[in-house]
């Protein structure tokens, strides 16, 4: 059997599905596409997570846009995280272009354009739908860990948790928290510590400067209510279409914080409402990460190690999860070994460290008797890309250079007015863009501490006025005095005896 023939036969015995599959492109060898040696991922495996890596300009978007729009065919939900804001033609039609056409006719797969039904979403002040959680909604453990605090902060935490829910304070946004803390260490000092135990002013000073810290990244915009509601990423159109929910973030890439805090808590809410689906035969939602390495890069070790437990558990819940990054180094380990599916397009050996990179980046995939994997990473064209996933029993399909099809969307950004139109349509708007700003634990404890003022004031205006009534006045006191003196038997005799020698004269 000849060499194409052997590598046909791998590829088709690797990539072959008895249930739904998304189809990718199709496996070259030696630079040419081998006709019929289709690369198709099986539904049933995308929870089993994902990584999509590449160098800039290698069509790492093209390739998230080939996957959501298949995902989204096949009715399962995605929820993008658009770093670079590129994602968004999404929405619009794409154009039979000759580079497109020609790029199918080489693959042997029909080429269509369509649109697909989006919901853009916002952690900040642009358009789209206001993401928020409140504080309560995360929790002391969770908040702790957002905050990177060692034990004895974060039982301070649980300790302001807890006095907020036995007092049914509501702790919904930061100015809650940061007023909790300046009252249990002044006002409220005395009942904290009769009720709770004593706290240490430096311990709730470090809380309230990582708070600020927090706080100055942006994060007083996503703590707060109306809380997302995370069932309204599964919706449908009418056509049966699984939404594509764009969180359009292009504003935050300098704050890495709270980005990385915003994943935690969803990936976290995500898992706690979700129910069960044991082994499925397809996602129930599929989200990308876009830009993965700000998550990773200035999270702590407490933060990783959760985010790691949660991608390990939140398969059970049918929830594919996909981290895009330029390097799959920017990926740690405990997570890149729970990713089953890896689309590795180009990387550029221009120095010793990239050379190294992309040797350990080879490591990481299956061997191949027809590829020198670290030699070929170098050399994949823009749209091409190494592919190994995990088949319909859970093992390891052959490694494929894959010349992949074209994104049926446009591959550009929408316009403002685009952007406008969609948002104007959005019931998701309508539901979240209202700020609420009820009575929590802020203005209780403002109330609290006003109330104590006032009496207080009370107290010392009444004990002054009984002080008052009960000194006598000047007058009474000389009165009383001289009453005292002329009826004193010393002042009589004295009286009486200068009044004898008066008489006597």
């Amino acid at each position: 059997m000849s060499k194409n023939n052997n590598f046909l036969a791998s590829i088709t015995n690797g990539y072959s599905t008895s249930g739904e599959s998304i189809l990718l492109g199709t496996a070259m060898l030696d630079g040419e596409v081998v006709s019929g040696a289709e690369v198709r991922i099986p539904l049933k495996t995308l929870n089993r997570h994902g990584l999509i890596a590449g160098a800039t300009g290698t069509g790492k978007t093209k390739t998230i846009q080939v996957l959501s729009e298949q995902l989204s065919s096949f009715g399962i939900p995605v929820l993008m995280m658009d770093i670079k804001g590129d994602f968004s033609g999404i929405a619009k039609e794409g154009e039979a272009k000759s580079f497109i056409t020609e790029r199918h006719a080489k693959i042997n797969i029909p080429y269509q354009t369509a649109s697909f039904p989006v919901e853009l979403l916002t952690l900040s002040q642009q358009n789209g739908v206001r993401l928020r959680a409140t504080v309560s909604e995360f929790g002391p453990v969770l908040f702790s860990r957002i905050l990177d605090l060692n034990d004895t902060q974060a039982g301070v935490v649980s300790v302001i948790f807890k006095y907020c829910d036995d007092n049914k304070m509501p702790l919904l946004d930061l100015k809650d928290i940061k007023k909790v803390i300046n009252y249990i260490t002044e006002e409220g000092k005395d009942e904290i510590e009769t009720n709770y135990g004593k706290i240490s002013t430096s311990t709730t000073g470090t809380i309230l400067r990582k708070i600020i810290e927090l706080e100055q990244q942006g994060a007083d915009l996503f703590f707060g209510e109306t809380s997302f509601d995370i069932n309204d990423l599964l919706r449908f159109d009418e056509n049966g279409k699984g939404y594509i929910n764009i969180i359009r973030l292009t504003d935050i890439q300098d704050k890495p914080k709270l980005f990385s805090t915003f994943m935690l808590s969803l990936l976290a809410e995500i898992y706690q409402q979700m129910p069960e689906k044991g082994d499925a035969d397809q996602p129930e939602l599929v989200l990308f990460i876009d830009e993965a390495h700000l998550i990773f890069s200035e999270a702590s070790k407490t933060l990783l190690d959760q985010i790691e437990t949660i991608v390990k558990l939140i398969r059970s819940k049918g929830i594919g999860v996909f981290f895009i990054t330029q390097n799959p180094m920017d990926v740690p380990s405990g997570v890149l070994a729970q990713l089953g599916l890896k689309i590795q397009h180009a990387l550029r050996a221009f120095t010793a460290n990239d050379r190294k990179s992309i040797k350990m980046t080879a490591d990481n995939y299956p061997t191949s008797e027809f590829y020198q994997t670290d030699e070929l990473i170098t050399s994949l064209g823009i749209g091409e890309a190494l592919v190994t996933a995990l088949n319909e029993k859970g093992i390891p399909t052959p490694l494929a250079a894959t010349m992949l099809r074209a994104p049926q969307s446009r591959m550009d950004v929408l316009t403002d007015t685009e952007i406008i139109e969609i948002n104007a349509k959005s019931k998701l708007v309508r539901k979240y863009n209202e700020t609420i700003d009820r009575e929590s634990a802020y203005e209780m404890l403002t109330k609290k501490i006003e109330a104590a003022y006032e009496q207080a004031q009370s107290n010392e205006e009444t004990v002054q006025e009984k002080t008052e009534s009960k000194e006598p006045s000047t007058a009474t006191v000389v009165g009383k005095s001289v009453l005292k003196v002329v009826t004193s038997a010393s002042f009589i005799r004295g009286a009486f005896s200068i009044l004898s020698k008066f008489l006597r004269k």
